[in-house]
């Protein structure tokens, strides 16, 4: 207790000693969660809770963004302008392996905290607690494909970035719209059934009503691993794969996707003998829910490809140079852009 009370005192110092972080409130904001948060007019410098809110910040008003939740790979450092991924390396307040804390967070300077994502009654604990300890104003925004035109356009506002918000809020609408009308003509019985493999070993996925799994939910796919009920991310034997037995496996591992091919087991599986196995791009960011931000809008239109190709015949590379310019803010070459999508084809 002594020591939690040591270090809050030493957070809540140091706060006050950083010039101009206190600002008078200028107005309130109600986020995702129903909370009514007091925040400067323009804030000029946001953290980023978790990855999600970075690549949303990012893609909206990348100067505002104080930093990254961790430090470029190699191969994805090439597909952002060099001066973003420079930015420092904050670490972030959510999720497993939580690198930062009270003392991160007054480091950076911000102006804002923001999450970006599900919201339940632990983010909102987690934004309280910080909020409460820092004084600075945190926001929680719900990531939901739905809820996306609306994540923008209120961080457009509050970063007084109303023109490209909007712009955002019109391509999400417009992608998603466009995307479920085309899938809404698809029968029921020619939607396939799909595994979605996550880690090295392929045996991790995603359960029905997760952020994890909205890629396939929204594309009407049948998720196997549903009749294993409703919640996050779930743990199953290659014996259960084996017995769902699923037309196609999307994953997010080039591990698995590497080794699904030479493993005897995996073999007998409908989707390998197919070649229906399919790699998602991951650079700079995951196509499906690594991490479970914007970058989620091209992947849905990839994904729909791989599930539905007569239903989507045409080239997707346009619409991946497109989304790329808009989000990361840098043209993809060709090059790039063949590297992306390699592994996307199904083996013959």
């Amino acid at each position: 207790m002594q020591r939690s009370r040591r270090r809050f005192l030493a957070g809540a110092a140091a706060f006050a000693a950083v010039p101009g972080l206190v600002r008078a409130a200028a107005r309130s904001v109600t986020d995702s969660a129903g909370r009514k948060v007091a925040l400067a007019r323009k804030p000029e410098r946001v953290f980023p809770a978790g990855p999600p809110a970075s690549i949303l910040v990012f893609a909206l008003a990348p100067d505002t963004l104080a930093g990254w939740t961790s430090a470029f790979r190699p191969a994805e450092r090439p597909f952002v302008p060099e001066r973003y991924a420079n930015l420092p390396t904050l670490g972030r307040l959510t999720g497993r392996g939580n690198t930062a804390n009270i003392e991160s967070v007054l480091a950076a300077r911000p102006d804002l905290v923001l999450d970006y994502g599900a919201v339940n009654p632990t983010y909102v604990s987690l934004a309280e607690r910080v909020q409460a300890q820092t004084g600075i104003p945190y926001l929680l925004v719900d990531g939901a494909f739905d809820r996306i035109p609306d994540a923008f356009a209120l961080l457009g506002d509050i970063l007084d970035r109303r023109p490209e918000a909007a712009a955002w809020s019109r391509y999400a609408t417009t992608t998603l719209a466009e995307i479920d009308q085309r899938v809404a003509r698809i029968p029921a019985e020619r939607r396939p059934r799909v595994y979605y493999a996550r880690g090295p070993r392929g045996l991790d996925t995603a359960l029905e009503g997760s952020i994890n799994g909205e890629t396939l939910a929204r594309l009407g796919a049948r998720n196997v691993a549903a009749e294993l009920g409703r919640g996050g991310l779930a743990q199953v034997s290659v014996e259960q794969v084996l017995a769902w037995n699923p037309d196609v496996i999307v994953t997010i591992d080039p591990n698995f996707y590497a080794s699904v091919w030479r493993d005897p087991v995996w073999q007998q599986i409908a989707a390998v003998k197919a070649g229906r196995v399919h790699l998602a791009p991951g650079v700079p960011f995951g196509w499906i829910d690594f991490p479970p931000s914007i970058n989620r809008l091209i992947g849905l239109r990839w994904l729909a490809r791989v599930l539905y190709p007569e239903q989507f015949p045409e080239d997707i590379r346009p619409a991946v140079r497109d989304f790329y310019a808009r989000a990361y803010h840098q043209t993809p070459t060709d090059a790039q852009l063949d590297a992306l999508l390699a592994p996307s084809e199904p083996r013959r």
